[in-house]
């Protein structure tokens, strides 16, 4: 069962900063680098952090924003809060790592909302069924089912990636290398899970066919 997260410290994502946190952002990041380099658009893209990106990423797609969380908000590329001071349908692609583990309310909304349609988001959340959990025990992060996650993006107007769930990370211990924890797995025990989702465009529903009446007997024009 997962471990209840009761009580609630200042600056739960410092966690990431720990030795304990550091190689699983290592590990992600590869995954983020592999996306970026294979999913160009033409709208910025936006990658909300628990803390600045390390040292060691490769080159960022033009005019993204990386934006990393702090107790009253964000700092980064601009340093703001909630709402987020981004247009509707603004950004082409998300990258949501972390951001959401100390239980910030709004911000999914906030992803939602700045999205563009066609645009895709990465989610990376902790897993509250692996046996990690014991790392962040204490530390004040909020782990969720990624099933409930699932449900959240979902009543967004969110669609699943075809195969876009996977589990990545240590199950215990940090044994092997980034590039190797970074290998989406289907063990539901590794340390995080990553969803994939797109905001697809509603399609134009075509007018109804007109029907003739003919009266019995009418002689057509």
């Amino acid at each position: 069962m997962p471990v209840l997260q009761i009580s609630r410290q200042p600056d739960a994502l410092a966690w990431f900063d720990s030795v304990r946190g550091q190689p699983l952002l290592a590990a992600e990041q590869v995954l983020i680098a592999a996306a970026m380099a294979s999913r160009p658009a033409q709208q910025p893209w936006l990658w909300l952090a628990p803390q600045a990106p390390g040292p060691g990423i490769p080159e960022l797609p033009r005019r993204t924003l990386v934006l990393d969380r702090r107790q009253d908000g964000f700092s980064g590329s601009l340093r703001c809060g909630l709402p987020l001071p981004l247009p509707n349908e603004s950004i082409g692609n998300l990258i949501v790592q972390h951001a959401l583990d100390d239980g910030m309310d709004g911000l999914l909304d906030e992803c939602a909302r700045v999205l563009e349609p066609g645009g895709r988001l990465w989610l990376f959340t902790l897993n509250p069924w692996s046996p990690y959990r014991a790392r962040w025990r204490h530390s004040g992060l909020v782990a969720r089912d990624p099933q409930a996650w699932r449900g959240a993006l979902r009543s967004l107007g969110l669609q699943p990636r075809m195969g876009g769930m996977g589990y990545l990370g240590p199950i215990w211990r940090m044994a092997s290398g980034p590039a190797d924890l970074a290998k989406p797995r289907s063990s539901r025990l590794r340390a995080a899970c990553v969803l994939e989702f797109e905001k697809r465009s509603a399609a134009l529903v075509p007018p109804a066919p007109v029907t003739r009446q003919w009266q019995a007997g009418a002689t057509p024009a």
